[in-house]
């Protein structure tokens, strides 16, 4: 088996794989003790790169996970959205690396498929050579070099925008915030862009709309609306970094009830993205 220690070393990469790859907390978690259970059966004396041997592990292991996740994403209630977590502002992190852990971004490649987003992550983010993904995916170079191409291509034109100043964005997110809790249209009104889109991701387990909502006026209304409501009462909206990025952490009793993430272009909240499913919190507790 490969030495406990050594998959110590590796845990917070593989499981940056895998959530990368999932999109979920959960599934990431599951996914790595699923590997561990694979290096306790291997022989180490076989492994000449444990790193690589645990990166071919996990990647493969979430491309299982993502076939049986699509099929029952067909069927699931409302928008989907990718589990949040709490993360710790980083000055040193390179920012291909921040922006991969955005809730806009996990959101982007959900639309590539499984391979396309193996192959991509592994390239774009993690750093791998095509010759080394090629290794971990069982494929020819020339077709991981072509498909990666292709995903950068398709990831290209959706990624979102980060060419808002950090502290425009964040003093936009503590506006925002204010204006929840004092119940303020106007001030609501002046920070979402006339197009903007908001989801909500209730999963059916509580209540949430089951459809984008476009339009500042609409967004707004509902956005008030909500935080209005009985069972909002007593909430604490709470400016902390999600996924890479300021956004607000809603808590009741000290337990998250839910995350609010944003989108920014010119200055302005584009997309609004509520994750309020009771089953996609466990990245938010402390």
């Amino acid at each position: 088996m490969i030495d406990t220690q050594v998959f110590a070393e590796h845990r917070r990469l593989l499981f940056d794989v895998a959530y990368r790859m999932t999109g979920s907390v959960a599934d990431a978690e599951d996914l790595v003790q699923e590997a561990w259970l694979r290096c306790r059966e291997v022989d180490a004396g076989q492994v000449a790169n444990p790193r690589a041997y645990l990166v071919k592990t996990i990647t493969n292991l979430s491309l299982n996970q993502l076939t049986s996740a699509r099929a029952r994403r067909e069927t699931y209630v409302g928008p989907w959205l990718p589990e949040p977590v709490l993360t710790t502002p980083d000055a040193g992190q390179e920012v291909e690396m921040a922006e991969s852990i955005s809730v806009a971004m996990l959101v982007v490649l959900e639309t590539l498929s499984p391979g396309e987003r193996a192959i991509f992550l592994l390239h774009d983010v993690f750093g791998y050579s095509h010759a080394e993904i090629a290794a971990i995916l069982d494929k020819s170079e020339p077709a991981v070099r072509q498909t990666a191409t292709r995903a950068r291509a398709h990831v290209a034109a959706r990624r979102p925008r980060f060419d808002v100043d950090q502290g425009v964005r964040d003093q936009a997110v503590d506006r925002f915030r204010q204006a929840c809790v004092g119940g303020d249209l106007n001030a609501m009104m002046e920070l979402l862009a006339p197009d903007v889109v908001c989801w909500s991701d209730g999963g059916g387990k509580v209540t949430a709309a089951r459809r984008p909502l476009l339009g500042a006026d609409g967004v707004a209304r509902w956005l008030l609306g909500v935080f209005a409501k009985p069972e909002s009462q007593g909430a604490e909206l709470e400016l902390v970094q999600i996924n890479g990025e300021l956004g607000i952490l809603g808590t009741v009793a000290g337990q998250p009830v839910g995350a609010v993430c944003f989108d920014f272009a010119d200055g302005r909240i584009t997309g609004v993205r509520m994750q309020v499913n009771p089953d996609k919190l466990r990245g938010l507790s402390r």
